[in-house]
Order: structure tokens, then C-alpha cells, then sequence
């Protein structure tokens, strides 16, 4: 499932996926591929996005 959640968030926050991934310590690849959907961040991770784009894990990775 795609996260789109996650892309508009990090859009509203002006940043690239290169941006972000810098952040976050990871690639450019990890998040397209998070975003895209084909994989599933630790939670280190999930928690490492949400503080870099202001938002709760309920906000982007809880599915509805």
C-alpha cells in the first residue's frame, strides 16, 4: 500500500526524498521505496520521519 500520507506530508514540509532521507539516515532509495510502498521501516525509523516532518505515527503510517 502506497504511503501517501508520508509524500504529502514531507511535500508540505518542502523537502526532497533526498532531503529527508538525509534526516532520517537513510538513502534516497528507502524512502521511494517506503513511499511507494515496497517497504515496511522499523519502527526506529517510522519514529526518526515523524519527528522530521512534525507528525504522529498515527498521522502517516496508521491505515484507515
Amino acid at each position: 500500500m502506497k504511503n501517501k500520507k508520508m509524500k504529502i506530508a514531507r511535500i508540505e514540509n518542502d523537502l526532497s526524498q533526498e532531503q529527508l532521507a538525509e534526516k532520517v539516515g537513510v538513502t534516497r532509495q528507502t524512502i521511494l521505496m517506503i513511499e511507494a510502498g515496497n517497504y515496511n521501516p522499523s519502527l526506529n525509523l517510522c519514529i526518526a520521519i515523524c519527528k522530521a516532518l512534525n507528525k504522529t505515527l498515527n498521522d502517516l503510517f496508521w491505515e484507515e
